[in-house]
């Protein structure tokens, strides 16, 4: 008999239903993990609203943090009853795009269906869960190159310590070294949702003198200065260019991170960096940017733009959960609320319409 698990799962947009779903069995590469926790991102709610395209019945999440359950029988190095994370990203290590340093861009396993075409570049193609395979709000997820992609979660951390490692910490902090920051840079981080609260604590760690947190609610400002804000804008309130223009002399910032994904604060980011700046992009977009020509330079103005899709694999999970482990970070107060996988629904319902203060919710199995 087939044995069943509860599943997330998008239905049509404006819908995610909790079904019943056939347990994934497990190929010789594969890991199957019982999920402990995992969360819910900004990506999954523009799913939700039918902004980003996912197959109907797809489980969606791709955060997950859980226990090994079952190997398969080429997965070497791991224990069945292993406490692990899996980053949201988690490539083929062997494709072309991954050796070639490009590892969230790797579609190799598509190939074979003729999805996919030279050498497996595909864009953002290593972001499976919940994208391409089914994710992480489940009671249980299969973990595809299980040998590159799991990470041992290090004694004596929480569920909600690493919660953050799989995306929102890997991305942010994607964000903060794709920001060129050098040591005694000012640095801008346009929006201090959870990603941007990690940009804001990586460009800590990179060694910025100044960082200026933006955004419009003053709760979220005060986690920023908790997190490594030197100064905090609240766009609604103040011009944010006028006013990092102020701070810096009139020179600009030497980089900004963008965080939301809008024209607006994609704009105000190469509005506030000086010539020869990098604007270092996280947002998702929903829809064509355009660039404003006289703060381009009219193509003239030595200007870096950066974008990244969240680094995976196990090193990078490592190198993550080293830095929670000792004690130069600690993003555990970013989980405010705590729903079972039963009432994820609600869980979304709270986290779509930003209520009660919520920065990430943790749906518990």
């Amino acid at each position: 008999m087939t044995q069943m698990m509860k599943a997330a799962v998008f239905v049509e947009p404006g819908r995610i239903d909790v079904v019943e779903k056939p347990i994934p069995d497990v190929g010789p590469n594969d890991a199957l993990i019982k999920i402990t926790t995992t969360t819910i991102c900004g990506t999954d709610i523009h799913i939700l609203k039918g902004e980003y395209p996912v197959a109907k019945g797809l489980t969606i999440g791709h955060e997950p943090v859980g226990i090994i359950v079952k190997l398969g029988n080429a997965v070497q190095g791991y224990k069945e009853g292993q406490r692990v994370i899996a980053g949201a990203i988690c490539p083929n290590f062997n494709s072309y795009a991954a050796q070639d340093g490009a590892s969230s861009q790797d579609g190799s396993y598509l190939a074979a269906s003729g999805r996919c075409g030279c050498h497996g570049y595909k864009l953002t193609a290593g972001w499976r869960f919940g994208n391409l395979i089914d994710g992480a709000q489940a009671e249980y997820i299969l973990v595809p190159d299980a040998q590159g992609n799991l990470a041992p979660v290090p004694d004596g951390l929480t569920d909600e310590q690493v919660l953050m490692c799989p995306d929102i910490m890997s991305t942010g902090f994607a964000g903060a070294e794709n920001a060129n920051i050098k040591i005694g840079d000012v640095v801008v981080v346009f929006a201090q949702g959870p990603i941007g609260l990690c940009a804001t604590a990586g460009a800590k760690l990179r060694g910025a003198s100044i960082i200026i947190g933006v955004d419009g609610n003053e709760d979220r400002l005060a986690v920023a200065k908790k997190l490594g804000a030197n100064v905090t804008l609240n766009f609604k309130t103040q011009d944010v260019v006028a006013e990092v223009l102020k701070i810096t002399g009139g020179k600009g910032a030497d980089s900004a991170i963008e965080a939301l994904g809008t024209q607006g604060t994609f704009e105000s980011a190469l509005r506030c960096i000086r010539p020869g700046g990098t604007v270092s992009s996280l947002g998702v977009y929903s829809e064509d940017l355009k660039i404003p020509l006289n703060a381009f330079g009219a193509g003239l103005g030595d200007h870096r733009i950066n974008t990244a899709l969240c680094p995976g694999g196990k090193e990078r999970m490592r190198r993550l959960m080293s830095l929670i482990e000792s004690g130069r970070i600690d993003l555990s107060p970013l989980v405010t609320h705590k729903y079972k996988l039963e009432d994820i629904v609600a869980a979304y319902d709270l986290f779509s319409h930003q209520r009660d203060g919520v920065l990430k919710v943790a749906i518990k199995n």
